[in-house]
């Protein structure tokens, strides 16, 4: 019976998650979405395993860049999650042709928003660096490898997107499978880009913004063929081809708190990052390294907890509340328990794990330090992390949003300071106002869910 269900979750065999055994949607909707994360992660530890070799001037640019991106990541999951919460609403009402043409609207906005921000990227990317506080040899050194990667996020754009909808139909396994060819590309085209083959040296620290951007290029053409072929409940037609300015705002309006959260989120880590380049690069680099592997176990979880935004917005469209509300708890236990394994090795092996991205002592004692700590709140992570998700997708995305406000704003960021600066605890200071910022926003989201707003909301 196990087995079949992996089989099934994998093979991607089509369900009606508003009539399934909910402890067998979860399993369905949870291994792919945890492959899926986990393939996301991949992206940046393979990235950081080989950068690192170039020398902390590298690993800094890397970390310095993917700060800032991570505002085109705040965008892309702002209309993933619209794209999660409208279509699987759409599926838990049985509405397939509708799902279709917000599946196409989706495409419009955010291939409209990418481009944008792509030219912006391209032309800012060395102010961004000195912005950011990085070193004149590092804005040297980088200035390119972040003009690929700003100018690339409409891949990165069109990726996350498409697979919030595919999530929201209960296809996970399209979603999962778009990031396992991204990523292989990728694990195959970073050495060989970085450090080149024979008697071609390669490109070096731009060889890994080539090897990313073409890797997420091409698992996007594989999500385009099967949102195109008509093989599947969610495809679009020609008959979905036309512009739906009622649909649109209805995706922007979910959109802005989806952004929110993440922008919100990621205007905090900017700062995080700010206030560690002020110790150099070397703190820098220890932090950007801890953040890459924190990132592998912390997109597994949120893939886990993407199961309850589905089984929430489809049982909401099929007007089961009550069930919806049981799918995030029994998906937040199966969190839970996960984080709570994942801590234990934290806290036994972060000097190894930090070890084998650097033979840098000073570096990696940071990195491991960073492991550890954080690590400390990832059970309070965990239960933030999958109610979070089911606010997102019943489409109540401005309460998660305005909780980021209160508490990473108006609190992060003005105790890491306080700790790193007048403190005089540097980058340790960071690491613990993190663990104490993010365990305390997982206690206030659990406040607002037990209100059951969310429950009502109509998308």
């Amino acid at each position: 019976m196990t087995f079949q269900l992996i089989k099934d979750a994998i093979l991607g065999k089509e369900q009606d998650f508003t009539k399934l055994s909910l402890k067998t949607a979860i399993v369905i909707l949870a291994i792919p979405m945890i492959l899926e994360m986990m393939m996301e992660s991949l992206f940046a530890v393979v990235d950081i395993f080989f950068v690192a070799k170039l020398g902390s001037d590298a690993i800094a640019t890397v970390g310095l860049t993917e700060s800032v991106v991570v505002l085109v990541y705040a965008v892309g999951f702002g209309i993933s999650m619209a794209a999660t919460a409208l279509i699987s609403r759409r599926f838990g009402e049985k509405e397939y042709g509708e799902a279709g043409s917000v599946a196409f609207q989706l495409l419009m906005v955010g291939g409209t928003i990418s481009v944008i921000l792509g030219v912006l990227g391209w032309i800012f990317a060395a102010d961004i660096l000195g912005l950011m506080g990085a070193e004149p040899a590092v804005v040297a050194s980088g200035v390119v490898y972040s003009r690929i990667i700003f100018a690339g996020n409409t891949a990165i754009m069109l990726l996350f997107l498409i697979n919030g909808a595919f999530r929201g139909a209960g296809q996970a396994h399209h979603a999962m499978r778009s990031l396992w060819i991204a990523n292989g590309l990728n694990i195959i085209l970073d050495p060989l880009l970085i450090f080149g083959m024979g008697n071609w040296a390669g490109l070096g620290l731009e060889g890994a913004a080539v090897a990313t951007t073409l890797g997420r290029s091409i698992g996007v053409l594989y999500q385009l063929y099967h949102l195109f072929n008509g093989k599947h409940r969610l495809k679009i037609l020609r008959q979905n081809i036309e512009i739906s300015w009622q649909i649109i705002l209805k995706i922007l309006n979910i959109s802005i708190g989806g952004m929110g959260q993440f922008l919100i989120d990621s205007v905090s880590w900017i700062a995080l990052t700010r206030m560690n380049a002020e110790f150099g690069s070397t703190a820098l680099a220890g932090y950007t390294i801890a953040f890459r592997i924190l990132i592998f176990t912390i997109l597994p979880a949120w893939g886990l907890s993407g199961a309850a935004a589905t089984l929430v917005g489809q049982n909401l469209g099929a007007n089961q509340p009550e069930r919806a509300n049981t799918a995030v708890w029994l998906t937040t236990r199966y969190t839970v328990i996960f984080m709570a394994s994942v801590t234990g090795i934290y806290l036994i092996f972060s000097k190894q794990l930090a070890g084998f991205f650097t033979d840098i002592p000073e570096i990696r004692d940071i990195a491991a330090q960073g492991l550890w700590v954080i690590a400390l709140g990832y059970v309070f992570f965990a239960i933030g992390m999958v109610l979070t998700q089911a606010f997102n997708g019943a489409g109540d995305t401005k309460t998660p949003a305005w909780i980021n406000i209160g508490v990473l704003w108006f609190m992060e960021i003005p105790l890491a300071y306080i700790l790193a600066f007048p403190f005089g605890l540097e980058y340790l200071g960071i690491f613990i106002a993190i663990a104490f910022s993010h365990s305390f926003h997982s206690l206030v989201t659990l406040y607002f869910f037990r209100k059951g707003k969310w429950k009502t909301m109509k998308v």
